[in-house]
């Protein structure tokens, strides 16, 4: 007598999840036009226009649409304010608008991590990058110098955030090729 098989399925890959706050179409094309006169100058990748909510995080593909669809529930629209334009230390912080962390923007950061289970080893610090990349510290102020030439009345431009994109982001992927949009949800008004 034979033993039947036991049939495994493969394990599921885990992938890198990130879940973005999608500025409306209006500052969406306002602020490709300013990325776009940056990366003229200055290279790097091109991206979508987002604030990130929760960082790049691995689950698989299932579990990371159960979380996003669950921390979509409850949600409220809420308005990002632009500070100023600023320069970060890293590839995906090179040159960003830094957006006034008010107690909506970080709220919904802190509600939609937590369905993640993410940990950050920093704090929230809410931004829209104009451009990733390695560059020195006087390249970077010269991309910064740029984007305020390129658009004058950015700093204290005000938006709704009524959107929220699930995204496959592998930060392995410096040419960002693989990223793509998985899902998306409109926030109750």
């Amino acid at each position: 007598m034979t033993t039947p098989e036991t049939i495994v399925d493969p394990p599921i890959e885990k992938q890198v999840f990130s879940v973005w706050a999608i500025p409306p179409d209006d500052v969406t094309s306002r602020l490709k036009k300013l990325m776009e006169g940056i990366r003229a100058e200055f290279g790097g990748p091109q991206f979508e226009p987002h604030m990130t909510v929760v960082g790049a995080i691995s689950l698989t593909p299932d579990d990371a649409l159960d979380k996003f669809r669950s921390a979509c529930q409850g949600l409220k629209v809420y308005t990002a304010t632009v500070e100023r334009v600023a320069t970060g230390n890293f590839f995906y912080q090179c040159v960003y608008l830094l957006i006034h962390p008010t107690a909506e923007v970080v709220e919904t950061s802190s509600h939609c991590t937590s369905h993640f289970g993410y940990k950050s080893s920093t704090s929230y610090m809410p931004h829209l990058s104009l451009l990733y990349g390695d560059l020195t510290e006087e390249e970077k102020k010269k991309a910064q110098e740029k984007a305020n030439i390129l658009d004058d009345t950015i700093n204290g431009l005000s938006f709704p955030i009524t959107r929220l994109g699930l995204y496959k982001t592998d930060t392995e992927d410096k040419t960002l090729k693989s990223w793509e949009k998985i899902a998306e949800c409109v926030i109750d008004v």
